[in-house]
């Protein structure tokens, strides 16, 4: 059974002591990972991992959360690597209305030009949301191209509706380890409407660590294969089938 984990921030320093062991098991090839970028240093460590081990990936992009401190300079970093055939997507980015790290229309204008970013190399955008579901999906229906966006809302936490207006713009919906909380009912209903061909797994790792390793830190991408078992039970399905299709989608969406 391969799992493909469609996000993890594998430059994260919380991770470094394990990781060693997460890219053995990836060069054993019993998973895939797409490492996130969140600003040119962490994209930058993204693409170098990606090209020493042929089952990561590398998303490059500038995180709405630090978008106060970024420039033109900064930009041009990711536009310098955002051409490398190890780079299968753009971002992490999106808007975030939950931290106040950095004025909501500077998140637009970042975000804007990520879109056009991913129109422009026909990769999908990784999109962050948080405290802002309305705002975003306007923005995304308001940017969509022929009906369209490139893009998969990652970690998705959000409601039966916003999925099916992102699923309306072609887009493909991941779920991380929240989705295997005992409170996150709702999100696992939401998780059982996901076409069979849109829906992905993630961990967010270091991040939200899945039931039943919630008070264990940092998360780790073989934690992904959790989050499985539980959507694979929810939508009524094995774990080995759920786990092909998923590893089938992301395959697809980041075109490999």
């Amino acid at each position: 059974m391969q799992l493909f984990d469609t996000h993890a921030h594998l430059d994260s320093e919380q991770l470094q002591p394990h990781l060693d062991e997460i890219l053995a098991l990836v060069d054993q090839g019993s998973m895939r990972i797409n490492a996130i970028g969140t600003d040119p240093r962490s994209s930058q460590r993204c693409l170098e991992l990606a090209k020493k081990h042929a089952d990561v990936f590398a998303a490059v992009g500038l995180h709405p959360n630090y978008c106060a401190k970024f420039d033109e300079s900064h930009w041009q970093a990711i536009l310098e690597i955002v051409d490398d055939p190890v780079v299968v997507a753009i971002g992490e980015t999106g808007l975030d209305k939950y931290w106040d790290d950095c004025p909501f229309d500077v998140q637009l204008k970042w975000f804007s030009r990520h879109i056009d970013l991913s129109f422009e190399k026909q990769k999908p955008l990784v999109i962050h949301t948080r405290e802002c579901e309305s705002e975003m999906i306007e923005t995304l229906e308001s940017s969509a191209r022929g009906g369209r966006i490139i893009g998969i809302m990652h970690s998705f936490a959000g409601s039966a509706d916003a999925a099916k207006r992102c699923l309306d713009l072609d887009m493909y919906i991941s779920f991380a380890g929240m989705v295997t909380f005992k409170k996150s009912t709702e999100l696992r209903e939401v998780a059982k409407l996901i076409p069979d061909d849109r829906i992905l797994i993630e961990t967010d790792s270091p991040y939200l660590s899945p039931h039943p390793f919630r008070s264990k830190r940092p998360n780790l991408p073989m934690r992904v294969e959790s989050t499985a078992e539980c959507l694979a039970e929810v939508r009524g399905v094995t774990v080995a089938e759920f786990a092909a299709q998923t590893f089938e989608n992301a395959n697809r969406v980041f075109g490999l």
